[in-house]
């Protein structure tokens, strides 16, 4: 049965043992509850331990959120980070100077990350008395530890120290842990990995597609390594995951994003989902108002402005830019990523911004730039938008290949094309991508066309906050105004709306605090039931 398939079998049974666990009344604890799985009577057969597991995976499916898992939640991290803007500005209020810890999205995503934790917790506390096959419990037990260094690793990027919590708690320990330090939480989550991947399998038969892999656990593992810019012992952990020969680069970038996704070379670790059974609702905030959509992100032109010439240069270089006609001769991936007004077209209709038109998406009829995501909209679903059954990608050996080359690069390591034409042009020679090969390996144009190609390449994937803050760049880049859309080729002349000098909607300014927003706030929920962590909030807050 498949990973997606009991999903929802596990979310009836084995979260609530984490209910039961973290009941308040002793009484209850002496009883077998009547409605609800109880450790008591669990843990007996591999089955147990297999729904069990399936708890640990389980993140919540169709509404649910926030989180480092599901779509919806990883999109925010990129909007958070300046790829664009929501229009109700859930996100976008992480990063613009106005965050405080009473803010319920970074309150969402806490508790949901302890929640994850607490399930792979009460596994690994049970799953020794479970009499089944020790090498596959061996394996279950390394694809949980992975999954809760995943958790740790996320919060201490974005929270810094935070309780490292590794057994079920009582209510009063519970309301009484401290915080470790971010060196701490990381240090724990790197020995879990590095215990965990040798143990995992290098591949799964189709029919436990979505359980965690070898591979997996080690771009996890790389993720961590390059934030703690342990540059050596990362560009060691993405050239084993290489020298699997278990993944590839797929020959085309969109369809990696639709339906049937799953089984492909280059995705290495996914969230499973499926019509009817554990499905998502992205499409319904995702999709523009003229194809059923809520229209609820609008990418910023400064993101569009990224995407090189189909030359190989960027558009402050490349003699095919077209001021007048910016997004002419461009890198095929904006095609793929944004929705450009009056030249995108999806299922056979064009997307209309422009004010003055009766298109439902025109860009002032609400808090719009203009633009809109295109990546994520699948041409082979005609279902409800809310109930979408196509897998995310969480990792892609895209993310290998570059980060092996960044992490090479910054190791200072000799870089040379072989090099370059093994990592970063694999990315880039894609069929329906077929961009010209870099070739510098100079030290300051290589970072930067690696920077560049890892935003345009992974951009709404939920890469870019995470990227941003191990560069020591998110004030540069949150402390600026926001542009959309172009809309007069004569902006000395125009006055219908604010434009720049170039002519681009002048859209939203963010004021990022530099020193202090780097790192979220511990919630003001969980200051208020917690003394020890009220006298360690983060600075600012």
């Amino acid at each position: 049965m498949k990973l997606k398939n009991i999903y929802i079998i596990a979310k009836s049974s084995i979260l609530l043992l984490v209910a039961v666990v973290t009941s308040c009344s002793k009484g209850f604890f002496e009883k077998y509850p009547l409605d609800a799985v109880s450790d008591n009577t669990f843990w007996n057969t591999e089955n147990d331990a297999l729904l069990a597991l399936m708890g640990c995976y389980n993140t919540g499916a169709f509404w649910k959120g926030e989180d480092f898992w599901t779509p919806r939640s990883l999109l925010y991290l990129d909007l958070m980070a300046g790829n664009g803007s929501e229009k109700e500005l859930i996100p976008d209020r992480v990063t613009d100077g106005t965050l405080n810890s009473a803010y319920g999205l970074i309150a969402s995503y806490w508790a949901n990350s302890y929640q994850k934790i607490a399930a792979c917790n009460n596994f690994l506390d049970h799953i020794d008395q479970v009499s089944m096959d020790e090498t596959e419990k061996e394996i279950m037990v390394a694809e949980v530890r992975t999954l809760r260094a995943y958790e740790y690793f996320n919060l201490a990027l974005y929270y810094g120290g935070v309780p490292l919590i590794t057994n079920v708690l009582t209510i009063e320990q519970a309301n009484n842990v401290e915080r470790a330090s971010k060196e701490e939480v990381w240090s724990f989550a790197e020995k879990e990995l590095f215990e965990s991947y040798p143990i995992l399998p290098v591949t799964r038969p189709a029919d436990q597609e979505g359980r965690i892999t070898s591979g997996a656990s080690l771009a996890i593992l790389g993720r961590l390594l390059m934030a703690e810019e342990k540059w050596d012992a990362a560009a060691n952990t993405y050239k084993t995951i290489i020298d699997a020969n278990v993944y590839t680069i797929d020959p085309e970038f969109l369809p990696l994003f639709q339906l049937g996704n799953g089984g492909g070379k280059e995705v290495i670790l996914s969230s499973q989902y499926k019509e009817d059974v554990y499905g998502h609702v992205l499409p319904q905030y995702l999709y523009p108002e003229t194809w059923g959509g809520w229209h609820q992100f609008s990418p910023y032109n400064e993101l569009v402005k990224t995407f090189e010439c189909i030359d190989g240069k960027t558009i402050e270089q490349s003699p095919l830019y077209e001021v007048h006609n910016p997004y002419e001769n461009r890198d095929p991936r904006l095609d793929y990523t944004v929705l450009i007004s009056d030249r995108s077209v999806f299922k056979g209709q064009t997307y209309i911004s422009r004010p003055g038109t009766s298109s439902p998406d025109r860009f002032n009829r609400y808090n719009w730039s203009g633009y809109a995501i295109r990546k994520f909209m699948d041409d082979s679903f005609d279902g409800n938008l809310m109930n979408y059954g196509a897998n995310w990608p969480l990792i892609r050996y895209a993310e290998v290949l570059l980060g092996y080359l960044e992490s090479k690069l910054e190791a200072g390591d000799v870089i040379d094309r072989s090099l370059l034409d093994q990592t970063i042009n694999k990315v880039r020679s894609r069929s329906d991508v077929n961009m010209p090969a870099v070739t510098t390996t100079e030290s300051a144009e290589l970072r930067s066309a690696i920077r560049r190609e890892r935003r345009v390449e992974f951009a709404f994937e939920g890469l870019r906050y995470f990227d941003i803050l191990r560069w020591g760049i998110a004030g540069e880049e949150l402390n600026r105004q926001f542009t959309g859309m172009k809309l007069t080729n004569e902006p000395a002349n125009y006055t219908d709306f604010d434009v720049d000098e170039e002519g681009y909607l002048i859209y939203q300014k963010r004021a990022f605090k530099i020193g202090v927003n780097e790192l979220w706030p511990i919630p003001l929920s969980e200051l208020q039931i917690n003394s020890r962590l009220r006298q360690n909030q983060n600075p600012g807050y």
